[in-house]
């Protein structure tokens, strides 16, 4: 039905054309539903008494600005009477009756609005002045009962209208404006934002409502969900009750805080002295619980809250708490105060009348009740400067800082008459927000310094962060996932276990992976990256060698270790190894009770040990540059053999744990022999870099002689294994054939096949079922890929990885979803154990962003080019050449318009961005001198920091493309992320006193939930923080699985997973959060 215009709707009309922007499109919507041709009665049947219907029904509208905040947050706040629409001629009848009131209540609201009282700008201050006979109504219910014509008896009721079911619009309550406050989901601090609708009017789902908090609440990814205060999560819009408080977040996890019970807010008394509650324009308020700080006034003996202004530009001035009994001159003092008011070389400060000061007993006693003082560079005196008019300040005692920001004085205009001074008006009222803490503890907060490489760096405090907690988090990092192979630097490294798992090793971690079940188990118990692996001959133990690291804790060692229960068994060589284990081995004919191991050091120290016992039966000197592999003789658990580099040597161990050496090849030979295997009666069999297979025999007098030798590959053999029914397996490296030959008709060669370019050389060969004639086999590639299948039919990928450096990680916004990138030109988007696209390019790529919306994800290279891609399917839809450097790191602004990429060459190139994500046209270029490793976008897109490979923390102005030299201007903005590797609220991952030794940290990134850190370093820690980790005492919890540099490590969306990525050794893995 049509509205009729009436003085509330005039009104509401005015406020609504002020605010168009935030006008709901669900209103038109439902105004449309109601128009005439739309299944509604015209107008003429809708008005009683010769007044529309309509008239009767108040539509609300938003506030004006000054009325949108609610203890610090926007919010809409509008209330309106009950609604209804009459169904039948008694309805419509009461409809006349309640539109009676509801006009009486509008003219005493507007009266009230007239007076200069409690008005609400023309808007009704709750629903219960407007229902009829609320108690405000009934002294002038018959006063306006008098000035409209009575309304007709009602007819009679028929008996099937007695018997309906009264509808929700015959309920006034349901139109009733509901009014509730919103809080944002692990902020104790923030203060809320008071909303009031009308449920199926001004909002008509909870899909709507979320999309205006988002617009009016700073979050993560927008308001996506709704909790009650318990942490019960609502999904409809009826479940949102009047009066009641819940809680907004991007995610689904509910943080629980004390919503809604800090301390509000303060400000300065007149004078500075003391302090005063500020005055509260709405009872929805929280009230202070605390008393005010210091008890009372606050001396200037100790410190003194100055507001400082440069005389060079008077726009720029800033509020400061000066440390009066420092040890620090004078003169260095005016140099800090010059930094932040951007000035190089401030040497004179002058009072407003001219008058200079030169001492800090000056502004102890001369200038004491002087509380604004101008910068200037002149080197003697000055002009007399015009005065200035500012409101009082408050003056604070302080042990901290020499210089600690209070409050940046936004620029103000100067004045343009020449018939008076000019003058600068501070804002009316100077508002510091307290939360959990005071003022004064904000105060006595000092800048925290932090030595990085030998430098120390400054960082400064911001006006709110959380209180300091140096416990430990409550989670800790269990591994879930480990991801590719190692096959580019190692050798032997490839096993079926009885249960039909794969057995292979990734940097520290020993994984057994179930191709049936999509599940792996690991083993972490080593501390370092895994050198050399052996599976015992019951096929239910294994021995894993160690390299050494920096620390006692991380010493080479071997452990035994069970296959089923993953216990270790035994650790043994704590101390014996210089570099590492190069090789280990059982003995065959004694059921594995000996184990040999091989020292990677400069005398490859080969040793016997009996382990169960951790007898040490022996040890000799082999004295070879480069030993690739050693093995007992299956036939003599006292013969052990060695190959290298021009070196193939027996070593027959005696009694008396001495070795007697037989040099098969001797010098000058440089053949490399790459792999050993043995024949059933004892002959070895040998393979070498240039493609040969040779077979040893031994002679009467147990000297042995080649009996055989042919030419299996073009180049180098990299792998060999013989099968249970004589057939010999070959694989080539270069060539990436497999082949098979019959020892039992003299190595004939039976078949070969050669693996597609994309998989890379064979590493390792293993039958998938031990003993079993069927062709079947696994084979680990120099690509960090394990395929299966056989020489007669086409081999499939069981595992992926990345074939060389993995630099590039970058999580999804709202998915479980991840993407890599390396130097292999391979990018892959993973969802968890599930690889679901790869593609390669035609570039070495180091990093990656996804969109803010998931769309795109753009990939930086290691020359310049910026390739887009679609992140459902993984295909290319543009390249961009940026530069001629390193693309080291990019990054999408919060709204996904624009992108900066920061270079290898210092500069960062900024890009705009179409809102599809594919389309990008260079905007401007911001120069830099260091090459940048890290970037974060501000929240509010205006800034970007980033941190160069010296660990420098640099701050770039987006609107005038230059840095921002003083550190102070910037320590209050939040920033969108924070994977930068320093920073005020993570310099506790610095110099941390827990740490075993020095860490150069590598990699940090911040948890969507504000409440987590995650940090790598150059040694392989991984560590789990607290954010924000302030103190270097805070405690973490640790992993160590990499024995190099953790490239990144992230948060997933969610904050339940982290991926980490290796860098130099391609590992990739997966950690899930787990309570401690």
């Amino acid at each position: 039905m049509s509205v009729a215009p009436s003085r509330a709707g005039s009104r509401m009309q005015h406020y609504e054309e002020e605010d168009d922007a935030d006008a709901d499109p669900a209103a038109d919507e439902d105004t449309a539903s109601r128009a005439p041709g739309n299944g509604n009665p015209p107008p003429e049947a809708a008005t009683v008494n010769g007044r529309s219907q309509d008239e009767d029904y108040y539509e609300p509208g938003e506030e004006e600005d000054d009325e949108k905040l609610v203890n610090g947050g926007g919010g809409v706040v509008a209330t309106a009477s009950s609604n209804r629409e009459g169904v039948g001629n008694g309805v419509r009848a009461g409809a006349i009756t309640a539109g009676n009131h509801r006009r009486a209540a509008r003219r005493g609201d507007t009266d009230e609005e007239d007076e200069g009282g409690n008005g609400n700008g023309g808007y009704w201050r709750s629903a219960a002045a407007s229902r009829p006979g609320s108690p405000s109504m009934a002294d002038n219910a018959s006063d306006v009962s008098s000035m409209v014509p009575a309304a007709p008896p009602p007819r009679p009721k028929s008996r099937a209208e007695m018997t309906m079911t009264a509808s929700r619009y015959s309920n006034l309550s349901y139109w009733r404006a509901r009014r509730v406050i919103f809080y944002k989901n692990g902020d104790p601090f923030f203060p809320g934002i008071e909303f009031r609708f009308k449920p199926g009017r001004d909002i008509v789902s909870l899909e709507s409502l979320l999309d205006k908090l988002s617009l009016r609440m700073d979050l993560p990814r927008g308001a996506r969900y709704i909790f009650s205060m318990d942490g019960d999560r609502k999904y409809r819009l009826d479940e949102l009750e009047d009066g009641a408080s819940y809680v907004v977040s991007s995610y689904k996890t509910f943080k629980a805080a004390s919503y809604g019970k800090k301390n509000g807010i303060w400000y300065a008394a007149p004078g500075g002295q003391g302090w005063s509650k500020a005055p509260s324009r709405k009872a929805s308020i929280v009230e202070a619980d605390v008393p005010p700080p210091g008890g009372g006034p606050i001396k200037p003996s100790t410190g003194r809250v100055i507001r400082i202004i440069n005389n060079m530009d008077h726009t720029v001035q800033c509020r400061v708490l000066l440390n009066l009994r420092t040890s620090q001159p004078f003169e260095e003092v005016l140099e800090d105060l010059g930094q932040v008011l951007k000035m190089n070389g401030a040497k004179r400060m002058y009072t407003v009348s001219g008058q200079e000061v030169r001492s800090f007993s000056q502004l102890r006693n001369e200038f004491a009740d002087v509380d604004t003082f101008y910068l200037g560079m002149g080197s003697v005196g000055g002009a007399a400067t015009p005065a200035v008019m500012l409101s009082p300040v408050r003056r604070a005692r302080s042990r901290g800082p020499q210089t600690a920001i209070v409050e940046d004085i936004s620029k103000q205009r100067r004045s343009r008459s020449k018939s008076r001074p000019r003058a600068l008006y501070a804002p009316e009222s100077e508002i510091i927000r307290t939360n959990d803490y005071t003022l004064l503890e904000v105060l006595k907060e000092e800048p925290i310094r932090v030595t990085i490489k030998g430098l120390r760096r400054t960082f400064y405090p911001p006006l709110h962060h959380a209180p300091i907690d140096n416990t430990p988090p409550d989670k800790k990092m269990s591994l879930e996932w480990v991801y590719g192979y190692r096959g580019t630097d190692s050798k032997r490294n490839l096993w079926v276990l009885p249960t039909g798992e794969l057995l292979y090793f990734v940097a520290a971690v020993a994984v057994m992976y179930d191709r049936d079940e999509e599940t792996q188990r690991h083993y972490t118990g080593h501390t370092e990256d895994i050198q050399c692996m052996e599976l015992h001959p019951s096929r239910e133990m294994v021995a894993s060698g160690q390299r050494a690291g920096r620390n006692r804790k991380t010493q080479a060692h071997i452990r035994i270790w069970s296959t089923e229960t993953l216990q270790t068994l035994y650790v043994f060589g704590m101390g014996e190894f210089e570099v590492g284990v190069s090789a280990v081995a059982f003995s065959q004919l004694n059921g594995g009770s000996y184990v040999l191991a091989v020292d990677a050091g400069r005398e490859s120290i080969l040793s016997v040990w009996q382990w169960q016992w951790g007898h040490l039966l022996g040890k000799v000197a082999t004295l070879q540059e480069e030993l690739t592999g050693a093995a007992f003789h299956p036939l003599d658990d006292n013969l052990m053999i060695t190959h290298g580099k021009g070196h193939l040597t027996f070593w027959n161990r005696r009694k008396d744990g001495f070795f007697e050496r037989t040099d098969i090849i001797k010098p000058p030979s440089r053949t490399l022999i790459t792999s050993l295997q043995f024949e059933q009666d004892g002959d070895v069999i040998t393979a070498d870099s240039d493609g040969f297979i040779t077979i040893y025999s031994v002679d009467a007098d147990g000297a042995y002689f080649v009996r055989m030798e042919y030419e299996a590959h073009n180049k180098g053999v990299s792998s060999l294994i013989m099968l249970s029914e004589g057939t010999l397996l070959s694989g080539g490296e270069k060539d990436r054939r497999i082949a098979a030959w019959d020892s039992l008709q003299n190595y004939k060669k039976i078949t070969d096949t050669k693996l597609p370019d994309v998989f890379g050389g064979v590493r390792s060969i293993y039958p998938q079922r031990p003993g079993r004639n069927d062709g079947n086999i696994y084979v680990g590639t120099t690509k960090n890929n394990i395929l299966e299948g056989s020489l007669q039919r086409r081999f499939n990928q069981v595992v992926f990885g990345h074939g060389r450096q993995l630099w590039g990680l970058a999580v999804h916004p709202d998915d479980e979803v991840f993407a890599t990138a390396g130097h292999d030109k391979n990018i892959a988007l993973w969802r968890k154990n599930k690889l679901i696209w790869v593609t390669q390019v035609s570039f070495e790529c180091i990093s990656l962003c996804f969109h803010p919306f998931g769309v795109a994800l753009a990939v930086g290279s290691t020359e310049g080019h910026l390739i887009i891609m679609n992140s459902e399917t993984g295909v290319v839809v543009n390249t961009i050449r940026v530069c001629g450097s390193p693309l080291n790191c990019v990054g999408y602004n919060p709204t996904g318009d624009l992108i900066a990429i920061a270079s290898q060459n210092g500069s960062i190139y900024l890009f705009r961005v179409s809102r599809d994500g594919y389309s990008y046209k260079k905007s401007n270029k911001i120069r830099g001198a260091q090459p940048l490793m890290q970037l974060d976008w501000s929240s509010d897109t205006n800034y970007i920091q980033t941190v160069t490979a010296d660990y420098d923390l640099s701050f770039w102005d987006v609107k005038t493309l230059s840095p921002e030299k003083s550190p102070i201007a910037v320590k209050d903005v939040k920033w969108y992320t924070h994977n930068s590797t320093v920073g005020f609220l993570i310099s506790g991952i610095w110099n941390n006193r827990f740490y075993p030794m020095t860490s150069i940290i590598s990699t940090a990134s911040r948890s969507a939930a504000h409440d987590l850190l995650i940090s790598g370093d150059t040694d392989g820690y991984l560590r789990l923080f607290r954010y924000p980790c302030l103190s270097p005492k805070a405690e973490y919890n640790e992993e160590k699985v990499y024995s190099g540099t953790v490239a990144c490590s992230r948060f997933l969306f969610n904050d339940r997973n982290i991926v980490t990525v290796g860098g130099t050794d391609a590992s990739l893995m997966l950690w899930q959060l787990v309570e401690e």
